[in-house]
């Protein structure tokens, strides 16, 4: 394995860590409004499952993001701007999830909380919907010219495979959190995460199963058919597993079905990053879009240096936080009082 390659699986690996942890935040935001219904303290629950660990979670995005711009930086610009209104609708989306989740307990006000659970979900439901898509488009190809430019419309990027990827990355996170929250919580609210998970788990199959399979069939390989069985497994894992009452194999089923997914996804893109729909001539490949091998090898130094640094970290902090949370444990909100004024 080459350098050009090493990079590509490094940030295939990166995405995938980001789809298995940001993928549970989603949901529980996707969630938030069913299984916090009725009381403020059922929505702190939900919204504290995630709070320790939410932020740290999108550190995944931003290495990811910063390693495709200094390993593939090609690959960088063309996606970054054919996609660019789509991608800064999903920054946007971020955006105001984070600010949602920050200023929800700032101001002791169930107005002012009703409207940061609407900015939670709105920032949970766009990136679930919006990863799926661009990664289906990822894979199928786009219309890239022989300037490495994206040419054509909208319309050419919103194909049935291209729609259906948006609509599995959705379902599929929102089983995940179910699970999470499952796994997390007590009382009243696991009761409900139960059900929603129940709810979601045949949906969820039917979804991601067809778009893997349309995957597979189109453009997968030999090796990537293990990746879809393996999803498969994960189904039947989460199912078995959270019908018998075993919350933390239910949610290694899901996390093993969301790690296969992604493994699918990006090894059916090898060798292309960036496939052209008009000519395979001008496909963006690990080859002709990446840096030179002196940037790589001086990433790769430091990626070796820091990599066990922060997963180390991370992984303190999950067992630091693994205690569940229960509607007892809510204390009564201590946010300043809301005048009305200026």
């Amino acid at each position: 394995m080459n350098l050009q390659e090493f990079w590509f699986v490094l940030i295939g690996v990166l995405f995938t860590g980001y789809f298995v942890l940001e993928g549970f935040d989603f949901g529980v935001g996707m969630l938030m409004p069913i299984l916090g219904k009725g009381s403020d303290k059922r929505r702190r629950v939900v919204l504290n499952t995630i709070g320790p660990v939410w932020d740290g979670n999108e550190v995944w995005l931003i290495t990811a993001g910063g390693a495709l711009f200094a390993a593939f930086p090609e690959w960088y610009a063309s996606m970054f701007s054919g996609f660019y209104l789509a991608l800064l609708l999903l920054l946007v989306a971020l955006i105001l999830r984070v600010c949602a989740i920050e200023y929800r307990g700032k101001i002791n006000d169930p107005k002012w909380r009703a409207w940061c659970d609407l900015g939670i979900g709105i920032g949970s439901w766009i990136p679930a919907l919006a990863w799926g898509w661009v990664f289906a488009n990822l894979v199928r190809g786009v219309p890239l010219d022989e300037d490495k430019q994206m040419v054509g419309s909208v319309g050419d990027l919103l194909s049935p495979y291209a729609l259906l990827g948006g609509l599995a990355t959705a379902v599929l996170f929102a089983l995940h959190g179910a699970v999470f929250l499952v796994l997390k919580t007590a009382g009243e609210v696991r009761a409900d995460a139960q059900r929603a998970a129940r709810l979601l788990l045949v949906p969820a199959a039917v979804v991601v199963g067809a778009f893997g399979l349309w995957t597979q069939l189109a453009y997968g390989t030999g090796w990537t058919w293990a990746m879809l069985v393996l999803a498969v497994l994960g189904f039947v894992l989460a199912g078995a597993a959270g019908f018998a009452g075993r919350d933390g194999w239910a949610f290694v089923g899901t996390t093993l079905t969301v790690m296969s997914a992604t493994v699918l996804i990006v090894g059916s893109m090898f060798p292309n990053v960036l496939p052209s729909t008009i000519s395979p001539l001008y496909d963006l490949t690990v080859y002709n879009a990446s840096s030179t091998p002196y940037t790589l090898r001086v990433m790769s130094w430091a990626a070796l240096i820091a990599t066990p640094v922060v997963l180390i970290y991370q992984g303190w902090t999950y067992w630091v936080f693994r205690q569940r949370i229960r509607v007892e444990h809510i204390p009564e909100p201590i946010g300043l009082p809301f005048s009305g004024k200026g």
